[in-house]
C-alpha cells in the first residue's frame, strides 16, 4: 500500500510499504477514505517530539471503511467508521473511568519503558505519533490496522459526509474537552490562545457551553476572522498587548478560564519566546511555552487553566509562583475521545456543530508532502488539509 512516512525534520515521503494485517482478535483493518494533517503532526515534522523513527507512518486523524475484522471485533465489513487517535482497551482502571487517553494496556510492553522513564508512567497508545506512545502506524495511508476495534471506532450513519465527521477523530473532541475542562459557568469569559483547528473548535465549544464571552488570540488575520465568524472577540498579539487588552475586555478582572491551544512551539517576539526558540534549536529544553506563561498571568485569581496544546519535554521559566498565589486550577491531557464521540456525532447530525468551515485544502495522499510544507509555512491560508488516499 501507499503511506506517508517520516524521514527526518521537514522530510516526509509517500512510499510503498507492507499492508497491515490482523494480529489480535479485537483488531480491524480500515481502508482509509479521508485523513487530515493535524497541528500535532507538525511537531513531528519539526522534529521536536522524541521517539519518532525514520520510516514511521504518520497520521492520527482518519476514517474509512471496514475491510477485515478479527473474530472478536463487533464491526462489520463495509461499515464507515471514524477512528479516535487515542487507542484504548476499554477495560483497564483508567478506561473504566472514561480516562481513555490514559489506558494502561494499549502501549505495548516493549515500548513502555522509555515513556515510563521520561514521564513516571507508561503512556497510552496513539496512532502515527511516537514510539513513546506505542509506535503504531498512522492513518495517512491506504489502510491501517485498528487495535481494540470494539472500543474506539465510531460507526457513521448514512447521510453524513466524510468531511462532516472526520474531525471526530481528534480535533473536535480535543477542542470540546478543552472547553469542558474550563467548567464554564454563566457569565464566564474564556480566552483561547491559538486559532489553529483545536483553538477554533475550543472557541466554538466554549460558546456552545454557555460562555458569555470568548476571546481568541493569534496573529494570522484569516484565522482570527474564522474565530470572529464563530462569535469570538479577537486579539492580534502583533498589534495589541495581550495582558492589557484582556484586562480591558474583562473589567480589570481577567478571564475566568484560559485555554492554551498552542503548545510546545509558541511563536512571537517576546523575550522569553525568543530565548525558548534559541534553546529548542540547539537542543536545550524541548518546549517553547510563551503562550502558556501568558495565559497563566492573564487568568483571574481562582480561575481555570486548560491545556490541550501538546508539550513533550520540559519547560523552564514556568510561572509557578503566579499559579500558586492566584489559586489557579489546571486540567490537561491527551483527549479522552471515546468519552465524547457519540454526543458530538449527535450534535453534528442535528446541525448544531459545523466541522467543515476550517478546511482550506484538499489533496490526494500522493501530495501529502506539499500539504505538510504549506500547512507549516503558510498558516494564514492553509488552515486545514484533508488528504484522500
Amino acid at each position: 500500500m501507499r503511506a506517508l512516512t517520516f524521514h527526518g525534520k521537514h522530510d516526509v515521503r509517500v512510499e510503498t510499504v507492507p499492508d497491515p494485517e490482523i494480529v489480535n482478535p479485537r483488531d480491524a483493518i480500515i481502508e482509509v477514505t479521508a485523513t487530515a494533517i493535524c497541528g500535532s503532526d507538525l511537531h513531528l515534522y519539526d522534529g521536536v517530539i522524541p521517539g519518532v523513527h525514520r520510516g514511521d507512518i504518520l497520521g492520527h486523524e482518519f476514517m474509512g471503511r471496514v475491510v477485515e475484522t478479527g473474530r472478536d471485533s463487533p464491526l462489520k465489513k463495509g461499515q464507515r467508521v471514524v477512528v479516535p487517535f487515542t487507542i484504548a482497551c476499554g477495560k483497564c482502571f483508567h478506561c473504566a473511568r472514561q480516562q481513555y487517553s490514559a489506558c494502561d494496556n494499549s502501549n505495548p510492553a516493549e515500548t513502555q519503558d522509555s515513556s515510563e522513564l521520561l514521564y513516571g508512567h507508561a503512556l497510552s497508545g496513539l496512532f502515527g505519533y511516537s514510539h513513546l506512545t506505542g509506535g503504531y502506524p498512522g492513518g495517512q495511508a491506504q489502510y491501517v490496522r485498528v487495535p481494540f476495534s470494539d472500543v474506539g471506532p465510531i460507526v457513521i450513519p448514512d447521510g453524513l459526509s466524510d468531511e462532516e465527521v472526520l474531525f471526530l477523530s481528534d480535533i473536535l473532541p480535543t477542542g470540546w474537552m478543552a472547553a469542558d475542562n474550563c467548567d464554564i459557568e454563566e457569565g464566564d469569559t474564556v480566552a483561547v490562545w491559538g486559532c489553529g483547528p483545536v483553538g477554533l473548535f475550543a472557541v466554538q465549544s466554549a460558546l456552545l457551553m454557555g460562555a458569555h464571552q470568548v476571546i481568541a488570540i493569534d496573529h494570522y488575520p484569516h484565522r482570527l476572522e474564522l474565530a470572529r465568524a464563530l462569535g469570538a472577540k479577537v486579539i492580534d498579539y502583533r498589534h495589541s498587548h495581550v495582558l492589557e487588552a484582556l484586562r480591558e475586555m474583562t473589567g480589570g478582572l481577567g478571564p475566568d478560564a484560559v485555554i492554551d491551544a498552542v503548545g510546545m512551539e509558541s511563536h512571537g517576539l517576546a523575550p522569553d519566546a525568543v530565548l525558548d526558540a534559541a534553546k529548542q534549536t540547539f537542543g536545550f529544553g524541548a518546549d517553547r511555552g510563551h503562550a502558556l506563561r501568558e495565559a497563566i498571568l492573564a487568568c483571574r485569581k481562582g480561575g481555570r487553566v486548560s491545556v490541550p496544546g501538546v508539550y513533550g519535554g520540559f519547560l523552564d521559566k514556568f510561572p509557578l509562583g503566579a499559579f500558586m498565589e492566584k489559586g489557579l486550577q489546571w486540567r490537561t491531557g491527551q483527549t479522552h475521545v471515546q468519552k465524547y464521540s457519540q454526543d458530538l456525532l449527535r450534535r453534528i447530525g442535528e446541525g448544531e456543530i459545523d466541522t467543515t468551515f476550517l478546511i482550506s485544502h484538499r489533496l490526494p495522499l500522493e501530495e501529502a508532502a506539499t500539504g505538510y510544507a504549506n500547512f507549516h509555512e503558510n498558516k494564514n491560508e492553509w488552515t486545514k488539509v484533508v488528504l484522500t488516499p
